[in-house]
């Protein structure tokens, strides 16, 4: 836990009690702040009880003597409509922030040379957060990674001097961090996301520039025009700015051809690092995350040498892309995340011949965006609700059947597969979300790993899921 010291003896009020907020409740008692909590959820309120907190309805309090109020990101600040506890706290002329502006305090409290990496953008930054983490932890660094991927930032361990933090932050994280300053700061892309909760898509692209404008140096991908605009801002503004892209290349930062990364073109244009080879790095969304993570490395002090080191042994993040199983010529893929067809496009234009698991609890849209990657699918194996709504897509175009769940799809797929005698891959990537049959995605993602493990001859490239033998 950071103990957050910077409200010793000062009162605070915080709404949002999940498992951020609860930790982010916890530090601040534990720095000596004087924290009262409350959630619209009674069950959330009796757990931060039950954990010592002082609880009570933030209709009923004295705002004027609060000296922050601190909100959880999922809670609406702006739209569709600020939720109630913002528009008390503005009101009341009481600053609203988050637990990142927290950690970023603490950081420049405690340690201001800790080396510190911030990561966000529509798409990859989980990936990126987490390659630029295990790069870090391969060259013998000290390494804390946490915020959106899945660890609140405040129970990482405290700011000392040699540190390192690689924190991925979403846009309603940087926007409850009006102080954040990332000593390299990653804005990898720009699609429309989350506009109910931005309004529409400049304002999304405004809170998202706010990371790598308080950054040292910016470290942003120049493949959508939004981002592109902002990495035009912040040069006109004398900003040091590292450029990237996944298709183009550019004259000031590391750009792809190939597979490979470059140097900018004015910079020499020598290769940094080459992907081909790195099963968990296929493809070129995966070649901008690695040229962001290559950049944001070198920027913290690593060599190039240290940089191509944990490249070439990064084992893929969980449930996204992961080759998690090998049998002779057939690679077995875990990329349960892909809960949309947007999400399974990566997946799908990686590899030339695959066998297909996909389906589960249908999203708007189907897989008709999918289309244009249909050639490379030998055979598709549909489980969950919108089996039979992804057979009417694939249509003629695509062999098919209709497993229904997930240890038919995977049997029948690894059978086919192992027939075929090229370099092929079975790819769990479903295009759907997974509550008609599994609890969330990483149960998914778990079970399919579970199964490629009980395959006759195959060898495991990932640990199993705790609990399967």
């Amino acid at each position: 836990m950071i103990p957050v010291t910077s409200f010793n003896n000062q009162k605070l009020a915080l709404f949002g009690l999940g498992g951020s907020g609860l930790a982010t409740a916890q530090a601040l008692k534990a720095g000596g702040a004087d924290v009262v909590v409350w959630d619209d959820n009674p069950d959330s309120v009796e757990k931060a009880r039950l954990a010592g907190l002082n609880t009570a309805d933030l209709h009923g309090i004295d705002w004027s003597g609060m000296a922050a109020f601190v909100l959880s990101p999922g809670v609406p600040l702006t739209h569709p409509k600020p939720h109630w506890t913002v528009d008390l706290a503005r009101a009341a002329g009481v600053a609203i922030i988050g637990d990142v502006e927290l950690f970023v305090r603490e950081r420049r409290a405690q340690a201001p040379d800790c080396p510190f990496v911030a990561i966000t953008g529509t798409n990859g930054k989980s990936t990126t957060t987490a390659l630029v983490a295990h790069i870090l932890r391969a060259s013998g660094r000290d390494v804390q990674m946490g915020g959106n991927i899945g660890t609140a930032v405040l129970t990482l361990e405290p700011p000392v001097s040699g540190r390192y933090y690689v924190v991925e932050c979403s846009s309603y994280q940087i926007d409850l961090a009006p102080t954040i300053n990332p000593t390299a700061g990653i804005l990898l892309n720009l699609t429309p996301d989350h506009l109910d909760r931005h309004g529409d898509m400049q304002h999304y692209a405004d809170v998202k520039n706010r990371l790598v404008e308080g950054s040292d140096l910016a470290i942003v991908g120049v493949d959508d025009d939004y981002c592109r605009r902002i990495a035009e801002r912040l040069e006109n503004a004398s900003r040091q700015v590292v450029r990237i892209s996944k298709n183009t290349p550019v004259a000031q930062g590391f750009y792809n051809d190939a597979h490979r990364i470059f140097l900018g073109t004015e910079q020499g244009g020598g290769l940094v690092a080459d992907l081909n080879g790195i099963p968990t790095l296929r493809g070129s969304h995966n070649a901008q995350n690695a040229a962001a993570a290559i950049a944001a490395c070198l920027a913290v002090g690593l060599t190039e040498e240290e940089v191509r080191a944990g490249l070439a042994s990064f084992a893929g993040l969980k449930h996204r892309m992961q080759p998690v199983g090998r049998r002779g010529k057939v690679v077995f893929v875990n990329d349960s995340k892909a809960t949309n067809a947007d999400a399974s496009a990566p997946a799908l234009s990686s590899y030339e011949r695959i066998y297909w698991i996909a389906g589960g609890l249908p999203k708007a849209g189907g897989i008709a965006s999918l289309q244009p990657l249909f050639s490379r699918i030998a055979k598709a194996y549909l489980i969950g609700e919108a089996a039979a709504e992804f057979a009417a897509t694939l249509g003629h175009e695509v062999p098919f059947e209709i497993s229904g769940t997930m240890d038919r799809a995977l049997a029948h797929a690894a059978t086919d597969a192992q027939a075929d005698g090229v370099e092929v891959a079975v790819i769990l990537s479903p295009a759907c979300a997974s509550f008609d049959q599994y609890k969330n995605f990483e149960v998914r993602g778990d079970a399919f790993v579970a199964l490629v493990s009980e395959l006759d001859g195959v060898t495991m490239l990932v640990q199993q899921p705790a609990g399967e033998k």
